[in-house]
């Protein structure tokens, strides 16, 4: 199968055109479940080490859970803050959308029982294959349209401690999945002047 230069012009607007949504930003929309199994499909399409698909999803929508992370989130945040005292900017920013996004999905990687191809001396393989899954889920997100964000100020074992979730599994990430009133031209952290993109030429060694 080959693609055409439109093709390929699209999928180059759609990754310069992810997002990292925030709650600010979510709606309380529904996503049909035929959507969100788009978007799981395209994790399950990522590409894995040895071919062992190593991730798993958890779909939570109840607020209950919910709110539980939230409080993960909420004490981390807190002593977090320590560690950005020197920049005023940390406390003013919204980094999660934990309760606002009617989709929450932990994304878990299955530790291997055996060994696996093309993992032997890179063990941290598997978990960068399930990264690979979650890059996918976010690409179908933003071409149909729905906000995603990615949390990462929790602890994984408190986390999988809400969920009651196995010593089998690993958790890689924890996102939040709804449609946004608005995706922002920029990255909000570039527009905040939380930084600012690198140059390519910088980033090739």
């Amino acid at each position: 199968m080959k693609f055409r230069k439109k093709e390929a012009k699209t999928l180059r607007k759609i990754i310069f055109s992810r997002r990292d949504v925030r709650g600010n930003h979510f709606t309380d929309k529904t996503i049909s479940q035929k959507k969100l199994f788009k978007i799981l499909d395209a994790a399950n399409h990522a590409p894995s080490v040895g071919y062992s698909q190593p991730w798993r999803f958890i779909i939570i929508k109840d607020n209950k859970r919910k709110e539980k992370i939230f409080d993960c989130f909420s004490k981390s945040y807190e002593k977090s803050k320590e560690k950005f005292k020197d920049r005023p900017t940390y406390n003013r920013l919204k980094l999660e959308g934990i309760k606002e996004a009617p989709l929450n999905i932990a994304v878990l990687y299955k530790k291997p029982k055996k060994e696996v191809l093309g993992q032997t001396f890179m063990k941290r393989s598997g978990e960068y294959s399930v990264v690979c899954a979650i890059t996918n889920m976010w690409l179908m997100a933003r071409s149909m349209n729905i906000g995603l964000g990615w949390v990462s100020i929790l602890k994984p074992k408190k986390v999988k401690k809400v969920l009651n979730i196995s010593k089998e599994y690993k958790l890689v990430g924890y996102l939040c999945l709804g449609y946004t009133d608005m995706f922002l031209e920029n990255p909000e952290l570039e527009t905040l002047g939380w930084d600012k993109r690198k140059k390519l030429k910088k980033c090739i060694l």
